[in-house]
């Protein structure tokens, strides 16, 4: 009886555990994003960008990164996807059929940010995980900045 009480106590502890990591990642996903997009007020355009792009830049903590991306689902700034930049995205689908670019700009435009669900590899992996992605525009711009986490 003591050993099935230990065993439930421990996975309760890791379920709570598990739960508290996923909303440290999140808070910490949108913290990120709010302060690329202040970049852009701070610095400008081109400077936010910049940073953006840079791999070893302010915007990459790990397998959390920014990219900025045009209303027009034109990507201007991925730091871990160089092929993405300059091209439109709006036909990317991932696995499960989600156009989530498409998306990304529909959160953009109305209500401004909010939060996306979808497939994409992580970092130096070729499977997609599913992810989450907080997607913010830039007031006075048309450029949104997202930035997601693994589950």
């Amino acid at each position: 009886m003591r050993k099935i009480l230990l065993l439930c106590l421990v996975v309760a502890v890791g379920v709570m555990t598990a739960g508290a990591a996923v909303a440290d990642m999140a808070a910490d996903t949108k913290a990120l994003v709010e302060k690329g997009v202040a970049m852009f007020k701070d610095k400008g355009k081109d400077e936010a960008l910049k940073a953006m792009n840079d791999p070893k830049g302010p915007f990459v903590q790990g397998e959390l990164y920014l990219f900025a991306v045009g209303m027009d689902n034109v990507v201007v700034a991925h730091p871990l996807a160089k092929a993405l930049v300059g091209k439109d995205q709006s036909g990317i689908k991932d696995p499960k059929g989600n156009a989530f670019f498409v998306k990304f700009t529909e959160v953009a435009e109305k209500p401004g940010s909010g939060w996306v669900e979808y497939w994409w590899p992580k970092p130096n992996e070729k499977e997609p995980s599913a992810k989450n992605t907080f997607i913010m525009k830039v007031p006075g711009e048309a450029i949104y900045v997202g930035g997601g986490y693994y589950k």
